[in-house]
């Protein structure tokens, strides 16, 4: 038997009971759409996540306190005090893989205008933290240097500010309270909606790290962290290496002790992340999968049931001359028929929740080439296994058995 002769027997047998055959291939048809949803919205997932990272600055390099120990137990991470805005401007000038670096200190604080209020984080930092961050702004300005060697008493807001402190009316020009220090908006920050870590970018305002610490840290107020950019990308190890060594030097910390201070480096962190989404596809997709091997389990029944009831016309084929390879084969292409077919309207279904979910659910989907591929694959893989066994029972039957059977 040829293959477009088997291809004929195959469809005809299938076409007899349409319902059934479709019933049959509801298994599979689920099975390759669940595997093309889950391993679209991981991919989607892990894109988003790598480009929200990639836009904090792929460059960029965070230095944070680090931990006291004392008698023995090493606090939280922030637990000690050392670092100070000199240690921002010294990495910039002696470090020669450093581009820019920028002190950054913030507190939570009531903001006021007019009979409104709104609780915010305000930052103390410098102008080029705007540059490290690739913050943009959407109307006004930004404060500069000499903002912040006078110490004026001007801010930046984000958007989730201005929404909730001055709805429609432009801010720039007006005077806020924060914690009844009036500053003046210079400023607003265009939109950059929820960090990776689902963080809001926007509740937020900006203010020079002088003002800040005489008017509303106190004198004695910490640096939370130092923001630097690397001259490029390549030179984030070295950039770390040089921070490393100029820090413990102005620290004075000796050989064999530990930092005090950690540094983070948003390349890692952004490897880490992708590194994470790629293994939840792989879950996900290992989920799915177990529904495609339910449907493989459902057309084995099927086509168990279907050697039964086609007995006599087994034995009548053998009787004319099929082989027993002739029969294996019939049986086997049915199974593959109904697998394809199923394989084919689970790809088209799978595209098409997708990009439902794109649209209606605002959740990033990828449907990429090699996961309908694979899907497909695994079909024709499930029709092969499941059909394998009663297409083995069809062909080892006893024609003169299979003849007087009723």
């Amino acid at each position: 038997m040829n293959l477009i002769a088997g291809l004929k027997i195959s469809c005809r047998a299938l076409l007899r009971n349409k319902i059934r055959s479709l019933l049959t291939m509801l298994g599979i048809i689920i099975g390759v759409s669940a595997v093309i949803v889950m391993v679209g919205i991981g991919q989607g997932a892990r894109i988003s996540i790598t480009d929200k990272i990639a836009g904090m600055g792929s460059n960029m390099l965070h230095v944070e306190p680090g931990s006291l120990t004392r008698g023995g137990i090493r606090g939280g991470r922030g637990t000690i005090n050392t670092l100070v805005p000199e240690d921002a401007l010294a990495i910039v000038e002696k470090c020669p893989s450093v581009a820019l670096a920028s002190p950054a200190a913030r507190i939570t604080a009531q903001v006021v205008y007019g009979n409104l209020n709104w609780s915010t984080r305000v930052q103390g930092t410098t102008p080029d933290y705007m540059t490290i961050r690739k913050w943009e702004k959407a109307s006004g300005n930004f404060f500069y240097d000499t903002d912040v060697r006078y110490a004026t008493k001007v801010a930046i807001i984000g958007k989730t500010v201005a929404e909730n402190l001055f709805q429609l009316t432009s801010p720039i020009g007006e005077i806020i309270r924060i914690k009844r220090v009036p500053f003046k908006v210079i400023g607003l920050l265009k939109e950059k909606g929820q960090s990776a870590l689902g963080t809001d970018q926007d509740d937020v305002i900006l203010v020079p790290f002088t003002t800040a610490k005489k008017r509303l840290f106190g004198k004695h107020s910490r640096l939370g962290r130092i923001v630097i950019s690397a001259k490029d990308e390549t030179l984030m190890k070295s950039a770390q290496e040089e921070i490393t060594l100029l820090l413990r030097e102005r620290h004075r910390i000796r050989g064999g002790k530990d930092d005090d201070f950690i540094i983070r480096n948003m390349a890692d962190i952004q490897d880490a992340a992708a590194s994470s989404m790629k293994i939840m596809t792989i879950v996900l997709a290992s989920i799915a999968s177990v529904s495609l091997v339910v449907g493989g389990i459902g057309i084995m029944n099927i086509m168990l049931v279907s050697v039964t009831e086609r007995t006599r016309e087994i034995g009548i084929r053998m009787a004319v001359g099929a082989r027993t390879r002739d029969i294996l084969f019939q049986f086997l292409i049915e199974s593959l028929v109904l697998c394809s077919a199923g394989g084919i309207l689970g790809i088209l279904s799978g595209v098409t929740v997708s990009e439902l979910i794109s649209i209606f659910a605002k959740w990033p989907s990828v449907v990429s080439i090699q996961s309908i591929f694979l899907s497909f694959f695994f079909s024709m893989m499930i029709g092969v296994i499941f059909g394998l066994y009663p297409a083995r029972k069809a062909s080892m039957l006893n024609p003169i058995e299979a003849l007087r059977y009723e």
